[in-house]
């Protein structure tokens, strides 16, 4: 048998070279790739949060994904070319070239699919974490992107309270959580400066007298509020409150209430009929006397015409539900003239407004009632079928928007337990709005108990008109 020439055995070597030199372009380009993965791996120790180690970015996936699929071609081509090289070993001259390289692509092809069974197994790990995750904060959860919140404000004490707090023994504490969101009303970051100014104080100092700019921040939807480390500012000498059966119905003490905010700055001030108060909604609620003692136990104000009148009664509403209505909420602007009368009938009142113009909140408080600082943007602090009535007067009236309405009224019947009492006392409104604010409240398909519109007479014109209802909650026992 004759000698293979030289020809064919260079050529031979050229072909095992190339070959070479092509898997060892290919073992280069998945070091590459491996390496820039780990590289933007490691960037999740830069995360001050225990808690971010977590959650994956899609941009981190999709790197693994392109090396998963680099590695699956690369392991593919070394597998077809390994074959080929094994059929021609056939060729005693170069068999022991051809073996020394085929055992050389047997350890690379073997190495390559060690590192590609690592990926499978960290793929099985992300998704057992993204499992887990399942019983962590939603805001802890995969997100599209990094948006810290904390990043976003100058003030440290913002950016402390807005972080996570995880828990120190690093478990999931007594309320089922990993750990503490502190929140804060998202329109909050479109008010960076008030919010700023507002949170700009000496911890364990005494906080500034900006009551105003924090209830500004409220109305305008920064609300939840941040919690302060400082002292909030009392009045300069408190004296204690009336006792309960004198604090009723007679004006507090004026040495307890902080007045600089107030145009007012005394009771007698803001219960006189002449004096400028500052706010025009409820502007004679500080007249306990003349204004409030008849409010709910006699009728006020009367149509001569129609001998209607949109005020009803405590007792004839208390006897629809005879012995039924214990707690509620009174959703309206006043000082707890309401809560008061409804205390007489042994009913719990809490009393929600804000202070517009005048000191509400202390009012209500110094009468010895329950206020509830609490704006209309929030949901209401109370669980689901808890409450026996919801009243609300001189709040929402013709100036709410439709849908704001929708979530109000449905928030309301969140709380209010089946067969709980809706009263809807005094709503006005132009007369073209009045249907639609109806339907609104027909939606709910509560049981009418009382409802009457008459005419807001206090005025010339008679474009606007008064509506009051007194509504019950159905059961609604099945989905």
């Amino acid at each position: 048998m004759r000698k293979p020439s030289v020809v064919m055995k260079l050529g031979t070597w050229r072909g095992v070279q190339r070959s070479i030199f092509i898997l060892g372009s290919f073992a280069l380009l998945i070091s590459i790739v491996t390496l820039s993965s780990k590289f933007y791996s490691l960037k999740s120790f830069r995360v001050t949060d225990t808690f971010c180690n977590y959650v994956n970015t899609d941009s981190q996936s999709r790197i693994d994904s392109h090396v998963k699929v680099t590695l699956e071609t690369v392991i593919q081509k070394l597998q077809q070319e390994l074959n080929t090289f094994r059929d021609s070993t056939t060729d005693s001259s170069s068999s022991a070239h051809l073996l020394k390289h085929s055992t050389f692509l047997a350890d690379i092809l073997g190495l390559i699919e060690s590192v590609h069974e690592s990926l499978v197994q960290n793929d099985e790990t992300t998704q057992k974490l993204s499992n887990d995750v399942k019983d962590i904060h939603p805001l802890l959860k995969p997100k599209q992107h990094s948006d810290e919140p904390a990043e976003y404000f100058l003030i440290e004490e913002i950016r402390k309270y807005v972080k996570i707090k995880p828990n120190r023994l690093g478990k999931q504490n007594f309320m089922g959580a990993n750990g503490t969101f502190t929140s804060i009303g998202h329109a909050c970051f479109a008010m960076k400066t008030e919010l700023e100014e507002y949170m700009n104080y000496d911890i364990g100092d005494i906080c500034n007298d900006d009551w105003k700019l924090a209830q500004k921040l409220m109305v305008h939807g920064c609300d939840p509020l941040p919690r302060r480390r400082c002292f909030a500012l009392a009045p300069k000498i408190y004296s204690k409150p009336f006792p309960i059966h004198e604090s009723m119905w007679k004006l507090p003490d004026n040495r307890n209430v902080r007045w600089s905010q107030y145009r007012c700055k005394n009771f007698t001030c803001l219960a006189s009929n002449s004096a400028p108060k500052g706010f025009f909604k409820c502007a004679d609620c500080f007249n306990l006397s003349h204004h409030e003692m008849p409010r709910w136990m006699q009728q006020v104000s009367l149509d001569s015409k129609m001998n209607l009148t949109a005020d009803f009664l405590i007792p004839e509403v208390l006897q629809i539900k005879l012995g039924e209505i214990r707690i509620g909420l009174d959703f309206s602007v006043g000082t707890g003239t309401f809560a008061a009368r409804m205390r007489e009938f042994n009913v719990t009142i809490v009393s929600a407004t804000i202070n517009l113009g005048a000191p509400f909140n202390e009012m209500i408080a110094l009468r010895g009632l329950v206020p509830l600082y609490l704006t209309i943007n929030q949901r209401l602090p109370f669980f689901d079928n808890t409450l026996d009535l919801i009243h609300t007067t001189r709040f929402l009236d013709g100036w709410i928007d439709f849908v704001l309405l929708d979530f109000v009224l449905y928030d309301w019947d969140r709380v209010l337990r089946p067969g709980g009492l809706l009263w809807i006392d005094s709503f006005f409104c132009v007369k073209e709005d009045l249907n639609a604010y109806l339907e609104s409240l027909k939606m709910l398909r509560y049981k009418k108990h009382k409802w009457v519109v008459v005419p807001k007479i206090d005025k010339d014109d008679d474009r606007e008109v008064f509506f009051s209802a007194v509504l019950e909650k159905p059961p609604r026992p099945f989905r």
